[in-house]
């Protein structure tokens, strides 16, 4: 979805920084989650 918004803002700007803007905006996303996902399994591990 933010891959389609972001061409489609593309191609209505002409604007390259806005695409990359909204690419970096989805991997920090996706890390944010990975983080929340991972991260919480990974701490209940080492207390038990």
């Amino acid at each position: 979805m933010f891959k389609q918004i972001a061409w489609n803002t593309f191609k209505k700007t002409g604007n390259i920084n806005t695409f990359m803007e909204f690419k970096q905006l989805k991997e920090l996303e996706e890390k944010i989650e990975e983080e929340k996902n991972g991260n919480n399994k990974d701490k209940r591990n080492y207390i038990s």
